[in-house]
């Protein structure tokens, strides 16, 4: 559930960013088509890639981005630079997708190793609620 919500949230975030650089002079279309590469990228850095839930999205984002780019070469720009933004959208949500699944990897290791040092010493175990 907090995954789906983290999600969400992000999602909303960057819609609402694009929504309010549409009514605003944006930058240019290389311009944007860079910042979407460069999202991409970042995705595949943190592993996006290897994860389910956010390797979707950065495929999404790929393909997206070669949409933009055949749109832009039929001179369709206004509708190449929505499409980068959802590329770029789509790329950032992978990249929070990735981060979270880290976070609870962690979480889920610092747990083992507290029952682990518990069983050392002997210690009676609390109760938890998963």
């Amino acid at each position: 559930m907090r995954q789906v919500n983290m999600a969400f949230i992000a999602v909303s975030f960057l819609l609402a960013a694009s929504i309010a650089g549409c009514a605003a002079s944006g930058p240019s279309f290389n311009q944007k088509s860079e910042s979407s590469k460069s999202s991409i990228r970042a995705a595949e850095e943190v592993g996006a890639s290897k994860l389910p839930s956010a390797s979707v999205y950065l495929q999404l984002a790929k393909e997206e981005l070669e949409h933009a780019k055949v749109l832009a070469a039929k001179g369709k720009k206004d509708e190449a630079a929505s499409m980068l933004t959802r590329a770029e959208a789509d790329a950032e949500l992978a990249i929070t997708l990735s981060h979270e699944q880290t976070e609870k990897t962690e979480a889920e290791k610092a747990i083992e190793r507290v029952r682990q040092l518990r069983k050392d010493n002997q210690l009676p175990m609390e109760r938890s609620n998963p």
